[in-house]
C-alpha cells in the first residue's frame, strides 16, 4: 500500500490512487505486436476465386498454393514464378516431396484450358495430389 506524507506533521495519509503508467506501457507494446503481426498473417494475393458448394476438405499443416492469376501469371505461395522456372520452385519449396499436397486456386475468369495446363504441369513434375481453391458458401436449403 502506497502512503503519501502530508506537509502537516508525522501522521500518514493512505493513498488509494492506482499507478496505471506501467499498464499503459504494456497495452503499447500489445498494440505494435499486433500491428506488426496482422499483416503478417493475410496472403497478398488478388484472385478472384469462383464459389463452391462442397463441404471444405481438412488441411494440411504447410499447404503449397500455386495461383494462376487473370493474365495468366502463376505464383507460388506469394512469389511469381515463370512456367520455364515453376519445376524448379515447386521442387524447391516442398524439398522434392512428391507427396506433398498442391492446392491450385484460379481466377474465375481463367479459361478451363489454361487451368488444365497448370495441372498438367504440376502432374509432369511428379505430384498427385492436387486440390482446387474456391470460396465457400453457404449451402442452399
Amino acid at each position: 500500500m502506497a502512503s503519501k506524507i502530508s506537509e502537516g506533521g508525522g501522521d500518514l495519509e493512505e493513498n488509494s490512487e492506482i499507478n496505471v503508467t506501467p499498464f499503459i506501457d504494456v497495452m503499447l507494446v500489445l498494440l505494435i505486436i499486433f500491428m506488426v503481426a496482422a499483416p503478417l498473417a493475410t496472403v497478398d494475393m488478388k484472385v478472384d476465386l469462383p464459389q463452391s458448394a462442397a463441404q471444405p476438405a481438412k488441411r494440411d499443416d504447410k499447404p503449397v498454393f500455386v495461383t494462376l492469376k487473370a493474365d495468366l501469371s502463376l505464383a507460388l505461395g506469394n512469389e511469381e514464378t515463370g512456367r520455364d522456372n515453376f519445376v524448379a520452385e515447386l521442387s524447391r519449396i516442398t524439398e522434392g516431396n512428391t507427396q506433398t499436397r498442391i492446392l491450385l486456386r484460379a481466377d474465375k475468369s481463367v479459361d478451363y484450358g489454361e487451368l488444365m495446363a497448370v495441372m498438367n504441369l504440376i502432374q509432369r513434375a511428379g505430384y498427385t495430389k492436387i486440390g482446387l481453391v474456391g470460396l465457400e458458401t453457404a449451402p442452399a436449403g
